[in-house]
């Protein structure tokens, strides 16, 4: 392994690590207030380390919904690191073998793969393994103290950072969907349906992670239709295949 390449690695992941550590904490306290154990909390931040799956999970969990439910609310909130899984490993090239590649694909959340698409410089196995450890770390580490944290904070404290998280969504949705027409009329339709299934007369006996699947697929699917991609005419192929990468 590169030192070189892995130190660079570590030092540009690191604004992610802390960033995912006040995060996770949150996630941390939130999971034990719902009934889990710390260590049970901790580990699924170790083995998952997807931030809207795991909450989302969360609440499946809470509501005490069926297996099958949990698979397929993952599968629908998780399905975009398949994609950013494969534009990385066409940038990585051969370069970086199969067993690396599996630990890469585990820790390929959002900020990961913007970090490593990024680079100017050619990926290396020791570079996307150093961009791992910080968020990894961070991520646990948060889950762990806030776990710890919130059988010793005061209840009115542990109200409050159960909605941290919904606050963190809105200061990231918000100022893009000022800016974005498809985004804004996204947000607005997932938000009506989830009322919809909390206070129609039928639709509020669906349990909710069948309703949080089904609201991301029907508001995902409408705005698809109502807002496609422009194409443009004449694209060489080559030139659209670029094009493609960059936006995944």
């Amino acid at each position: 392994m590169n030192r070189k390449e892995y130190t660079a690695g570590v030092r540009d992941s690191l604004p992610v690590g802390i960033g995912y550590f006040s995060v996770s904490f949150g996630f941390g306290a939130l999971a034990v207030s719902y009934g889990l154990k710390v260590m049970d909390a901790t580990l699924i931040s170790l083995t998952n380390l997807t931030s809207a799956g795991q909450f989302a999970g969360l609440t499946v969990i809470a509501a005490g919904a069926s297996l099958w439910e949990m698979i397929l609310t993952q599968l629908v909130i998780n399905s975009r690191y398949g994609l950013m899984s494969l534009a990385l490993s066409q940038k990585a090239g051969k370069r970086v073998g199969t067993l690396p590649r599996l630990f890469i694909a585990f820790f390929n959340t959002d900020e990961i793969f913007a970090l490593a698409m990024a680079r100017t410089q050619p990926l290396t196995t020791s570079y996307l393994m150093g961009l791992g450890l910080t968020p990894i770390l961070g991520w646990t580490g948060g889950t762990l103290t806030g776990a710890l944290a919130s059988s010793v904070l005061p209840l009115s404290v542990r109200t409050a950072l159960s909605v941290a998280l919904y606050g963190m969504f809105i200061a990231i949705v918000v100022p893009q969907a000022r800016r974005e027409k498809p985004l804004l009329a996204v947000t607005l339709l997932a938000a009506a349906l989830s009322c919809l299934f909390t206070w129609a007369p039928v639709l509020r006996n669906i349990s909710s992670g069948l309703a949080i699947v089904l609201c991301t697929v029907l508001a995902a699917g409408i705005c698809a239709l109502l807002f496609p991609l422009p194409e443009e005419e004449g694209e060489p192929e080559h030139k659209g295949a670029c094009a493609r990468e960059a936006a995944v």
